[in-house]
């Protein structure tokens, strides 16, 4: 007889999951978020959360990207799909 048992979400896969919704939380506020703050709050290196927003855009989040003195600031233009 076997036994069928069913993926389960590992400790990091969630953990990674609470970290987007910062991401996300972070760019839906009016002046969006710089690197450094979205560094800061997950604990990622900035390669690492690049590599987050590419993966959002890939889901279909259109991100936009906009200088303010000098600093790159994101923002969610719209929730699509």
């Amino acid at each position: 007889m076997s036994k069928t048992t069913t993926p389960k979400k590992s400790a990091s896969s969630a953990k990674s999951a609470r970290k987007i919704d910062k991401i996300i939380a972070l760019m839906r506020r009016k002046n969006g978020a710089s690197l450094q703050e979205m560094v800061k709050a997950t604990g990622w290196l900035p390669h690492t959360t690049h590599a987050a927003l590419s993966g959002l855009r890939k889901k279909g989040r259109e991100i936009t990207r906009t200088k303010n003195d000098g600093v790159s600031r994101y923002s969610i233009a719209s929730a699509s799909k």
